[in-house]
């Protein structure tokens, strides 16, 4: 088994669920708390043990690379001024990974920007993470799916298990519970209209052989006139074992209105800087009750300097 140490990023989508926001900024780029979503996926890889990260972009996606990029005029004006706590900020999101950029030159769904990645993947197994996809997690959720990969040398998906009536929105897999979290799939399905095969999601972390490449080369536009990433995903699972995850975690759909508005409300809450007032302001404004407070107390506007 060859050593896993390489992530993709396909970053190259419009963002059209967060219109007119994402008309000129990446929404991988939208911030969620203090760091841009695409932050928290890096730090995942990162922290899972991955080294070689892989980002498919599109037009107008230059300031992806930017944030992780050296900013010397910004961090000598930093040094200058002593802001030396703002400093190592910039420094170590400037230090922390070194990104390898590929093009997506026409928007043709996930399973085309993955195949986008295959010269700079290379011959060994690789993930994928879905930027959009944050997961909230004291082990991070590619980790645990490391542990499965590395102990069965087989590809694995990250599971959540939803609601019936949001079937539909999700590839569904098909197959047998193990225990311990594990799925042994033995189908999958894009959107099920009807009769999904179970409740299980498969959600935006990945852990693929390189024979997935070949596979999407010859994988038909399926879902929304799109290459999907799950119609290669279900030749494979008719080779061998295939594995599904159901991490443990709380994942947010960050590129949607309200998954976005989740998200930042549970960040928030857990920033070891404005946590504890963000939480005191919105026991002030829901009274602990659940509903707004129209006798809390309203912020007093800053007179101008």
């Amino acid at each position: 088994m060859n050593e896993l140490r390489t992530c993709v990023f396909p970053c190259a989508g419009f963002g059209t669920r967060f219109f007119p926001a994402t008309k000129v900024i990446p929404k991988e780029m939208l911030p969620l708390v203090d760091k841009p979503i695409l932050q928290y996926g890096i730090e995942e890889a990162v922290a899972s043990g991955l080294d070689k990260l892989v980002i498919v972009t599109s037009k107008g996606k230059d300031s992806i690379l930017d944030h992780f990029d050296r900013t010397a005029e910004l961090e000598r004006s930093l040094q200058e001024r002593k802001k030396t706590d703002l400093l190592e900020e910039v420094e170590a999101v400037s230090t922390m990974v070194d990104l390898i950029s590929v093009r997506q030159k026409e928007a043709l769904g996930l399973g085309h920007a993955v195949l986008m990645a295959r010269d700079a993947v290379g011959p060994n197994p690789f993930a994928v993470i879905l930027p959009d996809d944050v997961i909230l997690a004291d082990e991070p959720c590619l980790l645990q799916m490391r542990h499965v990969f590395e102990e069965t040398g087989r590809p694995v998906v990250a599971l959540m298990e939803v609601p019936p009536e949001e079937t539909s929105r999700y590839g569904i897999v098909g197959g047998d519970q193990l225990g311990n979290r594990r799925f042994r799939i033995r189908d999958m399905v894009e959107k099920p209209k009807i009769n999904p095969p179970s409740r299980y999601a498969i959600i935006g972390r990945y852990i693929l052989p390189p024979e997935i490449f070949p596979v999407l080369e010859k994988t038909e536009r399926g879902s929304g006139g799109e290459i999907q990433l799950t119609d290669a995903l279900r030749e494979l699972v008719r080779t061998g074992d295939f594995y599904g995850y159901v991490f443990d975690g709380k994942r947010y759909d960050a590129g949607e209105k309200l998954g976005y508005l989740k998200a930042t409300v549970d960040y928030a809450l857990k920033h070891p800087q404005i946590g504890p007032e963000f939480r005191a302001y919105l026991k002030a404004v829901f009274g602990g009750n659940g509903k707004a407070d129209e006798a809390a107390p309203r912020s007093t506007p800053r007179a101008r300097t």
